[in-house]
């Protein structure tokens, strides 16, 4: 118990410490929105467009944009809705946007204000039907492939995880490089894959269908079929492993295409792109950048008309073309950028591919309490089992045990 006061105590001295060291709203600045962002100064020109625009439609309000480093994102934002002079609009993550929300920091934010969104992404953001976040954009994963290698091996592109399954086989015998290395003790990997099985629980993380996803990675980690770092490694070093021609499967967003061209690209003029591998249910997994806004913000009405605008139309198009990323807004999905390509030109093929994905991706996974504890305890498990350490049963019976209880801390 004195340890658990002691670092409450000490997470409080470095709260105060940031308000002072970095004031949540400049001086000067109670008539302006103030709008923070995560790491998006290389995109000033855009971002600054945008708030002239909009000043220029809207003379009465004025935006005061701070971009913020991703490393520091979620420190400073935590102290800043402790405050009681918060910035008006934030540009958060959905896992800690949920957090947030399920601590009643954040304000709700009505329905009728979303017609211009994907409806899927809609409610992917909704906890307990209700909304606390707009989304900003998207990405959604397409499948990264060697032609060269998956022709010589002789087998159909999958599209599930029980087809990888079977053909890796194949694949290790006839050309020498493994199927994929799915970077499944990442961050909240196996809980995404979980997810494309119904599996989104503490009450299913020991079902059967959950002991069938675990060992078929265990199955093919066992028979060498795929790497053995598989129960350590990340994207990237997954990506490094495609470059060289040892994977033949990799799965990451249309701006992974770009390092490949420029890092190898003879592997590159043997790439193509397919939608990415799904599980029993069918439907894809994506990533959100959101905007929240603070209860206690003081200018909540034109942060959220701030926040519309941003996410119109002619604006996410705009921010898609210099990212890349892919647009919330239904009327930008609906262009021609997201509808057409040309078959030699890989990129717009993903972006297309990944957009239509957009329409298929629930039931999606709700962020919960404690997620990243939870991602601890599920990617331990992982390795526990894909080494033999214990039967997977077993091992996932602890886990549930655990799962339960980290929810209802």
């Amino acid at each position: 118990m004195k340890s658990l006061l002691l670092k409450f105590a000490l997470l409080l001295v470095v709260l105060l410490l940031i308000i002072i060291m970095f004031p949540v709203r400049p001086k000067n600045s109670d008539d302006s929105v103030i709008f923070w962002t995560l790491q998006m100064s290389d995109f000033a020109p855009y971002m600054n467009k945008v708030i002239k625009d909009f000043e220029a439609q809207n003379p009465d309000i004025k935006i005061q944009w701070i971009d913020v480093p991703f490393s520091e994102g979620e420190k400073r934002t935590l102290a800043s809705v402790l405050s009681d002079n918060p910035p008006d609009l934030i540009n958060l993550n959905p896992d800690f946007a949920a957090l947030l929300a399920q601590r009643g920091a954040l304000y709700e934010i009505d329905d009728r204000y979303t017609s211009q969104f994907n409806k899927p992404v809609i409610n992917s953001l909704k906890l307990n039907d209700r909304l606390y976040s707009l989304p900003w954009y998207a990405t959604s994963a397409v499948t990264i492939y060697n032609k060269n290698l998956l022709q010589k091996a002789g087998v159909r592109l999958p599209s599930t995880y029980e087809d990888v399954a079977e053909i890796a086989s194949s694949i290790r015998q006839k050309t020498n490089a493994y199927v994929l290395l799915p970077n499944i003790t990442e961050n909240d990997t196996m809980l995404r894959i979980l997810n494309k099985y119904g599996v989104n629980s503490a009450e299913k993380i020991n079902a059967e269908q959950s002991i069938r996803v675990f060992n078929l990675f265990k199955d093919l980690y066992q028979k060498n079929l795929i790497p053995k770092e598989s129960i350590t490694q990340t994207h990237r070093e997954a990506l490094e492993k495609y470059m060289a021609e040892n994977i033949v499967f990799f799965q990451a967003g249309a701006n992974f295409l770009t390092m490949i061209k420029e890092n190898a690209p003879s592997t590159y003029k043997n790439t193509d792109v397919a939608p990415q591998i799904t599980g029993k249910l069918g439907q894809n997994d994506f990533s959100l950048m959101n905007f929240v806004i603070p209860v206690r913000a003081k200018h909540k009405e034109e942060a959220l008309k701030f926040a519309l605008f941003l996410t119109n139309k002619e604006n996410q198009l705009e921010l898609a073309k210099l990212t890349n990323v892919l647009a919330v807004n239904e009327e930008a999905l609906k262009d021609n950028f997201y509808k057409s390509y040309a078959e030699d030109d890989l990129l717009s093929k993903a972006r297309v591919i990944s957009a239509k994905q957009l329409y298929n991706i629930e039931p999606s996974m709700k962020p919960q309490k404690n997620q990243k504890e939870l991602n601890t305890l599920v990617n331990t498990a992982v390795q526990q089992i894909l080494i033999n350490k214990n039967t997977t049963k077993n091992i996932l019976d602890d886990v549930s045990a655990k799962y339960e209880k980290l929810i209802e801390d």
